[in-house]
C-alpha cells in the first residue's frame, strides 16, 4: 500500500514509513500538535517543499519540532520580545500564508519560520494595543460602547453641572426679610 501526502508529496509504502526514522519521528511529532493546530500544520509545511523534490521526513520531523515548544508554550520570541502566541494565532497565520500562496504573494518554498512567526507577533501587537487601548479608556473615565467606540466627555457638560443653581424663592424671601423694614 502506498501513501501519498498531499502537502510535500512524499510517496512511500505504510511499512517504509513505519521502518524509516526521520517518517516516524515526523508522525509522532505532528501527533503531539494540538486538533486546531496539526489541521493546518500538514499544509503549511507543503510551502517548504522544493518545486522539482519531496520533502524529506528528516526535514518534516525537524520543522515540526521547531514550532512544538512555541505551540505548546504559546508564546514565541520575535524582536528580542516574548509575545502571546494562543492556537488561534497559529491557525489564522498559517491560513494567511497559505492565503498568500494562493495569490501568488509568497516566494517558495520557504526556508524558515521567520515569515509566520512574524505574522503571529502582529496579531499579538494588535492584541496588546486594543487592550492597552481599553485599559486606557477606562482610567479616563470614559465609557466604551458596545462597538468599542469611546464616548469623549463633554467639558461644557461637565462644567454646566459645576454651577451653582439658583436659590429657591422661598429662601431667598427669607433672605431678604431680616433686612427688610418696610
Amino acid at each position: 500500500m502506498k501513501l501519498s501526502c498531499p502537502a510535500c508529496g512524499a510517496l512511500a509504502s505504510l511499512d517504509a514509513l513505519l521502518g524509516h526514522e526521520g517518517a516516524r519521528s515526523a508522525v509522532l511529532a505532528a501527533m503531539a500538535l494540538p486538533a486546531p493546530v496539526g489541521k493546518v500544520m500538514v499544509q503549511y509545511l507543503g510551502l517548504f517543499r522544493p518545486a522539482q523534490r519531496q520533502l524529506s521526513f528528516d526535514r518534516v520531523h525537524t520543522l515540526i519540532n521547531e514550532l512544538l515548544p512555541m505551540i505548546a508554550a504559546a508564546k514565541i520570541e520575535r524582536g528580542g520580545r516574548i509575545w502571546s502566541a494562543p492556537q488561534e494565532y497559529w491557525v489564522n497565520a498559517i491560513q494567511e500564508m497559505l492565503a498568500r500562496r494562493e495569490a501568488q504573494g509568497l516566494t517558495l518554498p520557504l526556508k524558515n519560520h521567520a515569515y509566520l512567526l512574524t505574522i503571529i507577533a502582529g496579531y499579538s501587537s494588535k492584541a496588546e494595543a486594543k487592550q492597552e487601548e481599553s485599559s486606557e479608556t477606562q482610567r479616563s473615565g470614559n465609557t466604551v460602547t458596545s462597538t468599542g467606540a469611546a464616548y469623549q466627555r463633554n467639558p461644557l457638560l461637565d462644567a454646566a453641572k459645576k454651577v451653582a443653581t439658583p436659590m429657591p424663592e422661598h429662601l431667598r424671601r427669607k433672605k431678604k426679610a431680616p433686612n427688610d423694614t418696610t
